[in-house]
């Protein structure tokens, strides 16, 4: 062979060089080009799918779908059946026609982040909606973050306290709980919301405006949560006319905008307005996909996709920061063991029931503390803080069982000490329950509260005491 090498002509030998050099050189740049793309076309859109034809996507991978107009829309393969893949899209989806382009889009979704984003309100895909200048973020995480090692998040060990009495000294919060505000309409649930904005310790507010009417995205900005809640705060709105995966990317948006903060060492507040409104957009998806109802409609996917939003909050690792959550579930008709609150219970480390009986008897915010729990409470409270709740739990208990006979006046005073204590220390109790939306409440001001109004209980004379107020309310 090299003698054969060897005969060959010189001018031979000098072109299987420059070949040698060029395939060469082609090797050198091939592992830096791009992955080529399979592009696909739209075959049919029914309701709010869109299938389309030869595309090689996966599930929830981002395309781009032409529009008539020339421009494009963006969607997220939610299915496939065959050769089929299904799309939602993430706009609206006027100026589409068969046989259009679908292009994937090679990079996952990404959330911009950044101490900028303090103070503005951005809708789901990011853009300001708050008319002032554009966002100069430079940091992206991703929309969906992989889930933390629950053997590496830290314990939750001390109180948060959320400028609200009724909670910091009945069912009080720990940083990085997880805890549901379960509410009909009407019963105050956004105006608690805002107050908990304006008065918690917390340093980052991070708000979820999700699937609630247009109109109440201004009024809770500008009116609940106030100029002073707004500084530190970061709100993600998207009202219920926008399309089911815009709903469900404002919630992923607003949790991975309160884990970058988090994971920078920052005591977050998420607040999430309503989870259901997030497992309605789900059920959306999920029938018109051609998933199988469930539970009063509410398809598998519902109560998978729960616990995956939940459980990015909490706390991080070891001496870092937290995320206290939110979460507000609109329970219908009243009824706190409809399918989504059912779910969110067992998921959530708590819940706070707002009551529209105690809510149409004038007394805000409404929260029914024997209806309500906090699931960490009893481990970052001190013993007495613990046997002062239970106390005020049994006077609430007693009172609330002898209600009717208390207000027509047929109780007879002594056939229940318990009862006798709640109604001398009732309106005592009522003050230390009731809070104006503008009357701040601190942590160990409201625990003072609490253990002044128990050891008063305590006296002998407790039952006979002569309360101002007390006749009439009898009377009445």
């Amino acid at each position: 062979m090299p003698q054969a090498a060897a005969a060959r002509p010189a001018w031979q030998q000098a072109r299987d060089q420059r070949l040698l050099q060029r395939l060469h050189g082609m090797s050198e740049r091939l592992p830096r080009t791009r992955d080529y793309q399979v592009e696909g076309l739209l075959k049919r859109v029914v309701g709010l799918t869109l299938e389309a034809s030869g595309c090689h996507i996966p599930i929830g991978g981002r395309c781009a779908v032409e529009t008539a107009h020339g421009g494009e829309l963006e969607a997220e393969v939610v299915g496939f059946a065959g050769d089929r893949s299904y799309l939602m899209a993430t706009g609206d989806m006027r100026g589409l026609l068969p046989n259009l382009r679908v292009r994937p889009l090679s990079e996952g979704l990404q959330v911009p982040v950044g101490d900028a984003l303090l103070g503005r309100v951005i809708d789901d895909e990011g853009r300001p909606l708050d008319s002032k200048q554009p966002l100069r973020l430079t940091d992206r995480v991703p929309l969906i973050a992989a889930p933390l090692n629950p053997m590496e998040r830290a314990a939750i060990t001390e109180p948060l306290d959320v400028g609200v009495r009724a909670i910091n000294s009945l069912l009080t919060v720990g940083r990085g709980q997880r805890i549901g505000l379960f509410a009909g309409s009407g019963v105050g649930k956004s105006t608690l919301l805002g107050m908990m904005t304006r008065y918690t310790s917390a340093e980052v507010i991070v708000v979820g405006l999700i699937g609630e009417r247009g109109r109440e995205v201004r009024d809770f900005i500008e009116r609940t949560l106030g100029a002073e809640g707004m500084r530190r705060a970061v709100v993600v709105a998207a009202p219920a006319d926008r399309p089911p995966l815009a709903r469900i990317h404002a919630a992923w948006r607003a949790t991975a905008i309160a884990e970058y903060f988090r994971d920078r060492g920052r005591q977050v507040l998420l607040l999430m307005d309503s989870l259901t409104r997030f497992a309605h957009a789900q059920r959306e998806i999920g029938l018109a996909v051609g998933e199988p109802p469930a539970t009063r409609g509410y398809t598998p996917s519902v109560f998978a996709r729960l616990p995956q939003l939940i459980e990015r909050a909490g706390n991080g690792k070891d001496n870092g920061g937290s995320i206290t959550g939110f979460y507000t579930v609109l329970v219908e008709g009243d009824d706190n063991q409809e399918p989504i609150a059912d779910a969110s219970r067992a998921i959530l480390d708590g819940h706070i029931v707002l009551s529209r009986d105690i809510a149409e008897s004038g007394m805000y915010p409404a929260i029914d503390v024997e209806a309500s729990v906090s699931r960490v409470a009893k481990d970052i409270i001190s013993t007495e803080h613990h046997q002062w709740s239970q106390v005020m739990r049994s006077l609430l208990g007693a009172h609330r069982s002898h209600r009717d006979l208390i207000s027509i006046g047929a109780y007879q005073s002594g056939s229940n000490p318990t009862v006798d204590t709640a109604i001398a220390l009732w309106p005592r109790i009522e003050a230390l329950l009731k809070q104006d939306i503008h009357e701040a409440a601190d942590y160990a001001g409201s625990i003072n509260k609490l253990g002044q109004l128990i050891r008063a209980a305590k006296k002998p004379d407790a039952q006979a005491q002569t309360v101002p107020g007390m006749a009439e309310e009898s009377r009445s």
